[in-house]
């Protein structure tokens, strides 16, 4: 069984949202149905980037790690480009744009 790290993002909202799941793809509809608390208030969720684990407690500290890049309540200062760089890929191309600016990142 695999994890995987996400970031997901509302346009609605302009908040975006960390997680990990076994399941991407289902997690991404029940954030959009409404099931998470944080999630809820919208339903226009878009996965923005992802990583994969071979084990729940590798996910988990990914998650916090990128969780502990937050700057307040914001991700201002995370680079999509930087998270590639973090995981060994020379992928420098990001989804988001240049950076991730007023990213709610709930606890």
């Amino acid at each position: 069984m695999s994890y995987t790290v996400y970031i997901i993002y509302s346009p609605i909202l302009d908040k975006y949202y960390i997680g990990y799941t076994e399941n991407v793809l289902l997690r991404l509809e029940q954030h959009n149905s409404g099931i998470s608390t944080f999630t809820a208030k919208a339903s226009d969720w878009q996965l923005k980037y992802s990583e994969v684990f071979p084990t729940r407690e590798t996910a988990m500290r990914r998650e916090k790690e990128i969780k502990n890049k937050k700057a307040g309540n914001t991700l201002s200062g995370l680079y999509v480009g930087q998270l590639y760089r973090e995981r060994g890929a020379n992928r420098q191309t990001s989804v988001f744009g240049d950076s991730l600016p007023n990213c709610a990142i709930p606890e």
